[in-house]
């Protein structure tokens, strides 16, 4: 069996340098949030005159170099999601353009972690924080921008006999790019009858002729193909509707909620607490593990939820791997799905402050909090734990 979870404690960019090239499917990465109050890479970073480096300046050149290896482990098909806030979201976006390309941006996700908003200091209850996410080349990358999760129900009104729920879609195209000058081969005669529903290619009783037509009655063409129209006339129905001209008689698919090998939605741009989990849910989860002894950790739900968008065999690369979220959320999916990703945790030995939960706990380092979570995951989710 493949072991779910390895951990290396050690600095990320050295661990990435010993990586292949291509070695990593997908990339959750999790940096130090520049707030101002400095970061634990701050002083170990000068400008190119040798002055002391700036706060931005700072930040900017301590994941400049991880960007780079990250991008050199990845592999053609993968992609990277960086966790950010507002202090540096416009600077990463713009060196993650320097660094995998213009090109290769698929999104910036805005992920809602804090639902009553942070009520502390001045300004706006900010309740929010970014994922940007990128390809590693974007013409053969596998992500898929869609989960099962999203699929509602509701959006399937219409139920069969045998209880199976679907919804109409029109069979017309209606986009208007699409229209019997730039695909003429979908734009032809269908017969249906309105009142008991059939569809057909060729004339029957009681059929009339049905072409496709915008709302405005300019014409326009199918989505789907004679060869498939007369392949599935079951998911077909005629109907009489009523147009911006008047009544007039329409083909469409019904839908299914159910499909061959599942339903999925494609996600929103906006990530909600309730979908995903909120800081608070994620300090609650870590709790139940090893105890409270992470300030800010993000919840396993929404590590999920960036593992949906790929196969269930991904190798999965977190390098600043803090509480050890994502190689809990491996866990998780592995166990529900039966998938068999593998996440690779790297975090440094950067010490917890004293006085705080971790320090009294006796976690005198920000690895050591890392390591007891993956060792509790794998005693009490499984798929085991590789140290090294």
């Amino acid at each position: 069996m493949r072991v779910w979870n390895t951990f290396v404690e050690g600095d990320n960019l050295e661990v990435l340098a010993g990586l292949p090239p291509g070695s990593v499917d997908l990339v959750y990465a999790d940096p130090p949030y520049n707030t101002g109050n400095g970061f634990a890479y701050a002083d170990r970073f000068r400008s190119a005159d040798g002055r002391r480096a700036g706060r931005h300046e700072a930040w900017l050149a301590m994941m400049r170099p991880r960007l780079v290896e990250l991008r050199r482990v990845l592999d053609p098909a993968g992609a990277i999601f960086v966790s950010i806030d507002d202090n540096e979201a416009a600077r990463l976006r713009l060196l993650m353009d320097e660094v995998f390309g213009e090109e290769c941006f698929l999104a910036q996700v805005v992920v809602n972690l804090n639902a009553k908003g942070r009520q502390l200091g001045r300004g706006f209850a900010t309740d929010h924080e970014y994922l940007l996410v990128y390809a590693r080349d974007s013409r053969r990358c596998v992500l898929d921008a869609s989960s099962p999760d999203s699929v509602d129900s509701a959006d399937f009104p219409e139920v069969t006999g045998d209880g199976r729920r679907f919804r109409h879609l029109p069979l017309r195209n209606t986009n208007k790019k699409f229209n019997p000058a730039t695909a003429p081969t979908l734009h032809f005669p269908v017969y249906g009858d309105p009142d008991g529903g059939q569809v057909a290619l060729a004339p029957f009783p009681g059929a009339v002729e049905v072409t496709p037509v915008f709302g405005d009655g300019t014409p326009a063409v199918w989505r789907w193909s004679a060869p498939r129209i007369e392949a599935r006339p079951e998911d077909l129905v005629c109907r009489e509707i009523r147009g911006l001209r008047g009544r007039r008689v329409d083909v469409f698919q019904r839908d299914w909620l159910e499909l061959p090998g599942g339903r999925r939605k494609k996600l929103r741009t906006i990530w909600h607490a309730e979908e995903i989990g909120s800081t608070d849910t994620a300090v609650a989860e870590l709790k139940q593990t090893v105890g409270h002894v992470f300030e800010s950790p993000k919840p396993t739900g929404l590590l999920r939820r960036v593992l949906q968008t790929m196969p269930d065999d991904v190798r999965v690369l977190d390098p600043f791997a803090g509480s050890g979220t994502t190689g809990h959320a491996v866990a998780l999916a592995n166990a529900a799905d039966g998938g068999s990703r593998h996440c690779l945790s790297i975090n440094w030995a950067e010490p917890t402050r004293p006085g705080t939960h971790a320090a009294r706990a006796g976690l005198a380092t920000v690895a050591d909090i890392t390591r007891a979570r993956l060792r509790a995951v794998a005693e009490q989710v499984g798929g085991g734990l590789e140290e090294r």
